[in-house]
């Protein structure tokens, strides 16, 4: 698909690399598209290896792999077997849970190995110990045998561990990556032995002498001359560490560490070293002093041995490593990674970028505008806010830095709207699916509660780049530069059709989740397969016989009851009801499309594809397969381009999985050990005397333990921490249990937009060519909405369209259900607990972005600012006030309860009165010409 493309400034775009980048449609004398560029940024950000050559290859075929696996998965279960014609069901096996997540594990553990180098040798140790051998050349000279032998220990260091371009696969990769296939081949092939040490303790298992000798054995079965009583002996004197210990527990042990060790290696030594200290803690808590000040509680817990804490984090499917987060991860977060790498390989991503400007670019501050929902677009392909920023920024920062905005407000700008990927549905970050498991809802009513909160922030978003425009005069992008709207859909219409069948399953027809991500990622591979065959010349063919096909399998399904495969082959029985018949047909339709569409594309190899336009990578690697196979002219046939967009977006969505895997595995540590040392009610009860009964105080500590946290390690992560450490405490005060949960999710998310670690706004920073901090900054202050909003819908679960059940007891399971059409019809309720609050909470931005920016229709001053400030919070979230109140009155002994529907409505309507009286004073000013009466200071309305 080509179309006119938004205008850049080609001198803007620039990676931390001194390449230049422009967009896909810049003149042909440009080096690199943004793509490639957005590529570059993100492994540099991220510290990937990039691989060429049998490294290359490997990571391909273990990715393709994993996605196959997982694909299977969701389609079929646990179960592995075929139905073939004329010979019927053929088993293959099956799988148990704890297999199952071990593989999963074991998978991206693989590719953690070849993808992110063990060091670059670029840290504090490295250097001082890079002196040494300068140091013994100064003392000792070059040729002395000490520095001799220290040059050779260092070359044989960094042979072995060293990779300081990311371009190779290390001998120490290869060892930790055979580790890892042995703990996943011990959990496939000793399972019913597992099943009996998880009852009996890991000390009465075979020992690891023992599995040594009785795998010589099994060799000596097929090398006849092998002398197993000479391997007996030098088994014996080898004397090989933990000879004598437990097989299982070693490499359980060495499973964790192996874990440890890929955290480190993708999310940081922050991450690994909380998750190493939680293991610690397992085997040597017992120590701390049960009656020291605070800390006491912690010691409260039964001395455990190492064993025992290696079999609960290894061999469980409850808690640990291969506990609910890495569940989730096998169950939805991967089906979805891969249905994002698929739409994103399909040239979606580019669509809708285009899209935006072509909606947004006419309008004042039209490009942040149409950066605000490009990057709301790709929230539906990527759930990291990283690849959005880098991805989108490409693109929107250079137009936006032409257009009037300063590069850290444009840099801000993307950062703020990009890290809202992960809020928005209907694809959420991977959090959103830990809340589906951790509290037992249905998708669908994460995804009602979660819009009106998201359309909060990005309108909150909107509203503050618009009142920058009108600030600095910033007006939009000519209309001869852009596509138009109705142009652009007509070409590519066919990228929504993915996303509305994925709302459809999940919210029309209450399908799971790995379902309707199952069902969707079939429709996306035979509408792909549909447009890349799709021309002038074979459209009447190719819909002809699709259409033929599909009303042959709906005869034979209403005659034999069975497809027409079956039937030929005898497998036909009573027939079906025409509407069921029809029912069947649709299921298969999928499929039908893909065939039809793929012998399309091999009977017309070269024919155009005038509506398909792939994603870069996906060109860029038909090219160096063809070429490597020294075939370059079938680059061009559209078969072979199809087969490289299916195996680049299984590669693609297996390398984004990764790192959410391996951080899903190290997280579930975390409340594995909380649950088998039974630390769990103590904790609570400590910070429930810390928050001193106040549920305000409570949510203040979550929301900085959250940012805390989320300044090092993924949002995925913080959540599933915080649920773990402080979920029951918040569950105490009644507070519904989804709204809970996004309040957790919502300030994990804003870590990646808060300074002095701020990932997502320092990745906008790199494209824009900007202070980092500063851009952090203006983020943040952007997504100001964000912070507030979380506290409103705790505090009032009307705006996350949640009812408490009237006369439901407070302990029971459900006690609050998802707003339905019978309680929007109950006015006295839906009005002043959903409706009005809804609608300050939009109101509340509005004056939080004359706040900000310091301009509504005219400047503001300081003073005003504060007023606006004052009407944000009233219209936002005025229970934070008395609820405040009451809390610091509750220290002085003083039950005065606030907590009423009339007060939240009184003083939403003070806010709107407040802010409707400053919005007028401030437009007549505006129109009078008159300054306001404190002038704010040069610079202070760019905060």
């Amino acid at each position: 698909m080509t179309s006119d493309p938004p205008p850049t400034d080609d001198s803007d775009v620039s990676t931390p690399d001194t390449a230049t980048a422009t967009p896909s449609t810049a003149p042909a004398t440009a080096d690199t598209s943004p793509e490639q560029d957005a590529d570059e940024l993100v492994e540099e950000l991220e510290r990937r290896r990039s691989l060429r050559g049998p490294a290359a290859v490997a990571v391909l075929l273990i990715g393709v792999t994993f996605s196959a696996f997982q694909m299977w998965l969701a389609a079929h279960g646990f179960i592995f077997q075929l139905s073939l014609p004329l010979v019927g069901e053929v088993s293959l096996g099956s799988l148990q849970s704890l297999q199952v997540n071990s593989l999963h594990v074991t998978f991206a553990l693989l590719l953690t190995f070849l993808l992110f180098p063990a060091t670059q040798g670029d840290g504090a140790l490295s250097r001082r110990l890079s002196r040494i051998v300068p140091a013994l050349e100064t003392r000792f000279g070059e040729t002395n045998p000490v520095t001799r032998g220290a040059r050779g220990v260092r070359g044989g260091v960094r042979w072995l561990l060293l990779d300081p371009d990311r371009d190779r696969v290390t001998p120490i990769d290869v060892v930790l990556m055979v580790v890892a296939a042995l703990s996943s081949l011990y959990m496939l092939t000793e399972f019913d032995e597992i099943q009996q040490l998880r009852a009996l303790g890991l000390d009465g298992g075979r020992t690891t002498s023992e599995v040594y000798l009785d795998a010589w054995r099994t060799i000596a079965e097929f090398v006849p001359y092998l002398d197993l009583e000479f391997v007996v002996k030098a088994v014996a004197a080898l004397d090989i560490p933990f000879a004598e210990s437990s097989y299982a527990f070693v490499l359980g042990a060495l499973g964790v560490l192996l874990v440890l060790e890929a955290t480190r290696r993708t999310l940081g030594v922050y991450l690994m070293g909380i998750v190493g200290m939680f293991i610690v803690y397992a085997r040597y808590g017992f120590l701390i002093p049960r009656d020291a000040p605070l800390i006491g509680v912690l010691g409260q817990i039964q001395q455990t041995a190492w064993s025992d804490v290696v079999q609960n984090l290894w061999y469980n499917t409850a808690n640990g490593v291969f506990g609910v987060p890495v569940r989730v991860s096998v169950q939805f977060i991967y089906i979805f990674i891969l249905f994002g790498a698929f739409l994103e390989m399909s040239g979606a991503g580019r669509w809708f970028i285009d899209l935006a400007y072509s909606a947004t670019g006419r309008r004042k501050g039209g490009p942040a505008k149409a950066s605000i929902l490009a990057s709301g677009f790709m929230g539906t392909i990527s759930g990291s806010s990283i690849a959005n920023t880098v991805t989108t920024g490409a693109f929107t920062i250079p137009l936006m830095k032409r257009t009037g905005y300063r590069a850290e407000f444009a840099g801000g700008v993307e950062a703020s709207a990009s890290s809202g990927g992960q809020i928005l549905p209907p694809v959420m970050g991977a959090a959103a699916f830990l809340i589906v498991e951790f509290i037992g809802v249905p998708f669908a009513d994460v995804i009602v509660a979660a819009t009106v909160p998201a359309l909060v922030f990005f309108f909150g978003v909107w509203v503050m780049v618009h009142l920058e425009a009108s600030r600095a005069g910033i007006g939009g992008v000519d209309a001869s530069e852009l596509v138009t709207l109705r142009s652009h859909l007509r070409r590519g219409w066919f990228y929504l059709l993915p996303i509305g069948l994925l709302l459809y399953y999940l919210i029309g027809a209450r399908l799971t989740v790995a379902r309707s991500a199952w069902f969707t990622l079939v429709a996306i591979a035979a509408l792909i397969a549909l447009v890349a065959a799709y021309n002038d010349r074979t459209q009447w063919p190719l819909l002809g016989t699709i259409a033929g096909l599909a009303a042959v399998e709906f005869v034979s399904y209403l005659v034999a009851g069975t497809t027409v495969v079956g039937a030929l082959t005898g497998a036909s029985g009573a027939g079906m009801a025409p509407a069921a018949a029809a029912a069947a047909v649709v299921g298969e339709l999928g499929w039908i499309v893909l065939a039809v569409s793929f012998f399309t594309l091999l009977a017309r190899p070269h024919a155009d594809a005038p509506l398909l336009d792939y994603d870069d990578q996906v060109d860029e690697a038909t090219e160096t397969a063809t070429g490597t196979l020294g075939r370059p002219q079938l680059a061009d046939n559209r078969a072979v381009g199809y087969f490289s967009f299916v195996v680049r977006s299984m590669e693609a969505g297996a390398r984004t999985a990764t790192p959410v895997v391996i951080a899903v595995a190290a997280a579930g540590v975390i409340p594995g050990v909380i649950s088998t040392t039974g630390l769990g009610p103590n904790l609570t009860t400590l910070i429930l005397n810390v928050a001193g009964g106040s549920l305000v105080l409570l949510l203040l500590i979550t929301a900085i333990s959250s940012i805390i946290l989320g300044m090092g390690m993924p949002t995925t992560v913080t959540y599933i921490i915080l649920v773990a450490l402080l979920g029951p405490a918040i569950a105490a005060f009644e507070v519904p249990l989804l709204a809970a949960h996004l309040f957790i999710l919502y300030f994990g998310v804003i870590a990646d937009i808060t300074p002095p670690v701020a990932v997502a706004a320092y990745a906008a920073s790199g494209v824009a060519k900007s202070d980092p901090f500063q851009t952090g900054i203006e983020a943040f202050s952007l997504s100001l909405n964000k912070v507030i909003v979380p506290f409103a819908f705790v505090l009032v679960p009307g705006i996350v369209m949640l009812r408490r059940i009237p006369g439901v007891d407070p302990d029971a399971d459900q006690v609050y259900r998802v707003v339905g059409f019978s309680d929007v019809l109950d006015l006295g309720y839906f009005v002043p607990e959903v409706l009005i609050p809804i609608v300050g909470v939009f109101l509340g931005v509005i004056a939080l972005g004359a706040t900000v920016i310091g301009f509504l229709y005219t400047d503001v001053s300081r003073f005003e600012r504060a007023l606006f400030a004052l009407a944000a919070l009233l219209l936002m979230a005025p229970g934070l006030l008395f609820n405040s109140v009451e809390s610091l009155l509750g220290l002085v002994e003083m039950n005065v309860g606030f907590g009423t529907i009339v007060l939240d409505l009184a003083l939403r309507t003070v806010g709107g009165v407040l802010f409707g009286a400053l919005a007028l004073a401030n437009r007549r000013r505006s129109g009078s010409g008159a300054e306001p009466t404190e002038q704010t200071e040069p610079g202070a309305s760019e905060a």
